[in-house]
C-alpha cells in the first residue's frame, strides 16, 4: 500500500491548510500486495546505478544504518556502461518482482544505434510502473529566482514516444511510433486526480500537444476532459495547455501550478525545468508506482558522470526519495526524523554541496544530515 510519501519538513515550508504538500505526498492506494517481510525487516532491492549513483546511495544506507531502520537491502550493481550487465540487470527485475520495493539511482542509456535499450524504460514498462511522480517546491533555505513554487508534475510510464517503437524505412527515412491508449490514459489521469484529493490540492492542468498531434494527444486530452468531470463536486478545478506554452509559464509564474498530468516525453521535459526552478536534480525526490511495484529514485532522472568519484554531488534528492519510501512501507516516524533532518540541513545553509553553491561534500551534507537526526 502506498502510504504519505515524504513528511517530517519542517513547518516554515508547509502551506497553510494543507495537511500534505508535495514534501509529504499522499498517494492513491495502488499496490495490492504488501512488499516482502521478515521479522519485521523489509526486503528492499537497492540498485545504485550509474554516475554519482553509488556515492548518493551510500548516503542512504549510511543514515538508515544510523537510525536502525528495518530495510536490509539486495544490492545490484547494474551498470547501463555496456550490454555486458545485461544478465545482472535481469537478476535485479527478479528481485524487485520478489520484494515489490526497489530504491534506484539512475542507469546510463547509450546514445549510439548499436546501444541497448534503456533499462531504466525497461524498468517501468515490464513491472508496469505507470506513474512517475517529481515533486517541486521551494525551500525557504535555498533561495531560487521564484518563490512559493509547489507543484507535483505526474507523468505517464509506460507509452507514448518512450514506446520505443521506430525503424528505418528506407536509409534516411526513420518512422517512430508513438503509443497512445484512451485505457493508460484514463488511469494516469485517475492518478493525479486522486492524488489531488489526498494532498488538499484544487488544481490539475493537463500538459499536451493536441493541436498538433489531434488524434495521439487529442485522445490524451479528451480522455483527461472526460475524467476531470467526475470529479467537480470534489472542488478541484481544471485545465490544459499545450506543452511549449507550459515550458514559458513554468519559468514566468511557476506558482499557477498545482498539479500537472501529461504523457511521457512531456514529463521528461517538464520534470528539469521543475528541478530548476527549484534549485536543480540535487534537491527534487520523486518515484515510479504502479499496481503492483514501486520504485523510488531522484526526481530528476540524470546520471551526473561529470561527478562520478569526486564526492561532490548533492544526496538530498536521493535521501528524500528514500524517505518516501520509508512512508510507502509504513515507517513514518523514521522517514519523518530523515526528512526533517535532511530540510534542516538544507535550511540552515551552512552546509552545501557544489550545486546549491557551497563546498561541502557528500559526505559532509550526510554527516551534517546524521547530526540533525533525533
Amino acid at each position: 500500500m502506498l502510504r504519505n510519501a515524504l513528511a517530517g519538513s519542517s513547518r516554515s515550508i508547509l502551506a497553510p491548510g494543507r495537511s500534505a504538500t508535495t514534501l509529504t505526498a499522499g498517494f492513491p492506494r495502488v499496490t495490492r500486495r504488501l512488499p516482502t517481510k521478515y521479522g519485521g525487516v523489509y526486503t528492499v532491492t537497492l540498485i545504485p546505478g550509474d554516475g554519482i549513483g553509488t556515492e548518493i546511495t551510500d548516503s542512504v544506507k549510511e543514515i538508515f544504518e544510523h537510525v536502525n531502520a528495518p530495510i536490509e537491502w539486495e544490492q545490484y550493481d547494474v551498470s547501463g556502461m555496456s550490454t555486458a550487465g545485461e544478465n545482472l540487470f535481469r537478476q535485479a527485475m527478479d528481485s524487485l518482482k520478489r520484494n515489490r520495493v526497489g530504491l534506484k539511482g539512475i542507469l546510463f542509456t547509450p546514445i549510439s544505434q548499436g546501444g541497448h535499450v534503456s533499462w531504466n524504460v525497461a524498468m517501468r514498462q515490464q513491472l508496469d510502473i505507470y506513474a512517475s511522480v517529481v515533486l517541486c517546491k521551494s525551500l525557504p533555505g535555498f533561495p531560487t529566482r521564484h518563490s512559493d513554487v509547489d507543484f507535483a508534475i505526474i507523468r505517464e510510464n509506460t507509452e507514448g514516444e518512450y514506446s520505443g517503437l521506430e525503424h528505418q524505412s528506407i536509409p534516411g527515412v526513420v518512422e517512430s511510433l508513438k503509443i497512445s491508449s484512451r485505457a493508460k490514459a484514463e488511469r494516469i489521469v485517475r492518478f493525479a486526480f486522486d492524488f489531488a484529493l489526498k494532498n488538499n490540492r484544487k488544481k490539475v492542468t493537463c500538459v499536451h500537444k493536441a493541436n498538433i498531434m489531434k488524434l495521439g494527444d487529442g485522445l490524451f486530452l479528451n480522455t483527461f476532459r472526460r475524467v476531470a468531470q467526475e470529479y467537480e463536486s470534489s472542488g478541484i478545478t481544471y485545465n490544459d495547455m499545450i506543452v511549449d506554452n507550459t515550458s514559458m509559464q513554468l519559468v514566468a509564474k511557476p506558482q499557477q501550478f498545482d498539479v500537472m498530468v501529461m504523457p511521457n516525453l512531456y514529463g521528461a521535459i517538464v520534470s528539469n525545468i521543475g528541478a530548476a526552478l527549484v534549485g536543480g536534480p540535487g534537491i527534487v525526490p520523486g518515484c515510479n508506482v504502479g499496481s503492483e511495484y514501486a520504485l523510488f529514485e531522484p526526481g530528476c532522472r540524470h546520471v551526473a558522470s561529470d561527478l562520478m568519484g569526486t564526492n561532490r554531488a548533492n544526496p538530498a534528492a536521493m535521501i528524500l526519495s528514500s524517505t518516501m519510501m520509508l512512508r510507502h512501507l509504513g515507517l513514518d516516524s523514521i522517514a519523518n526524523n530523515i526528512a526533517s533532518a535532511t530540510f534542516n540541513v538544507i535550511n540552515a545553509g551552512k552546509v552545501r554541496t557544489a550545486d546549491m553553491g557551497g563546498s561541502a561534500t557528500t559526505s559532509e551534507f550526510t554527516a551534517e544530515v546524521i547530526k540533525n537526526l533525533d
